[in-house]
């Protein structure tokens, strides 16, 4: 099933066009990676896909619906969106930023229930942020942080979601670890990420979007699409692909 579809999409941010008549079709169990160099509009097509911004031309639906036509609670109910920043300005604790997750489908003038407080808490468990409930996210380092995020994120149970370098601040261990989360989707589901890192777009991913930054984009599975020639040209640096253990990967030449 198709959670979300473009047509003839153009995005364009200042003198950056990041891309042109994209006809893009995401489907549940579909993990995409979007790749490309900095500054090529990876963030703000991702954000033009949930709606926080208008396209400069051509339809997105979620569902099958028109996005234009859906309210922010509707939109949040079935699309949640992990940002690139976290800011917070008041002293809440970690379970109840998480909690915020539960939001979208909470009846107006209610509280959370004991089962959305369970939610939260199972996702501090499976992030390893158990002992963390209580603790104010203003006195979280930047990884425990975008961990809390990715928290709040699970909780909202949303049939697609969009990432943007869910991995920052990351070590290499939560990285691992959050990629293996992010990815395991269940059958209804699929996830969009946006990545820095060929080989963990390989390894999670089985459908890669390459963003050249003048509107060209190129689409496909995995094993198709990322190769030296399409790398190497995406990122303007030689790239070869390395095997070991049945698994590839690439490094800079």
């Amino acid at each position: 099933m198709a959670l979300l579809c473009t047509q003839r999409l153009r995005v364009k941010i200042a003198d950056t066009l990041a891309c042109e008549d994209l006809n893009l079709q995401i489907e549940a169990g579909q993990n995409w990676a979007i790749l490309g160099m900095n500054g090529c509009g990876k963030t703000t097509l991702l954000h033009t896909l949930a709606g926080l911004r208008p396209a400069d031309r051509g339809d997105i639906s979620l569902q099958q619906r028109p996005l234009h036509r859906l309210s922010r609670r509707e939109i949040a109910q079935k699309l949640a969106v992990l940002l690139q920043h976290q800011e917070d300005h008041f002293p809440a604790t970690v379970l109840e930023t998480v909690l915020i997750g539960r939001h979208p489908h909470i009846p107006p003038w209610q509280w959370e229930s004991e089962s959305d407080k369970q939610l939260a808490l199972d996702a501090l468990q499976q992030l390893g942020l158990q002992d963390f409930a209580e603790r104010s996210v203003l006195t979280l380092s930047g990884g425990e942080r975008q961990r809390v995020a990715v928290a709040t994120l699970l909780v909202q149970q949303t049939p697609l979601r969009l990432l943007d370098e869910p991995v920052n601040h990351l070590d290499i261990h939560h990285q691992q670890q959050v990629m293996q989360i992010l990815s395991s989707n269940e059958p209804q589901q699929a996830s969009v990420f946006v990545l820095h890192d060929i080989n963990l777009a390989q390894r999670y991913c089985n459908h890669a979007l390459l963003m050249f930054g003048n509107g060209e984009t190129l689409q496909g599975r995995c094993e198709e699409v990322l190769n030296e020639e399409n790398l190497s040209r995406l990122y303007q640096h030689p790239l070869q692909a390395v095997k070991h253990n049945q698994q590839r990967w690439f490094l800079p030449g």
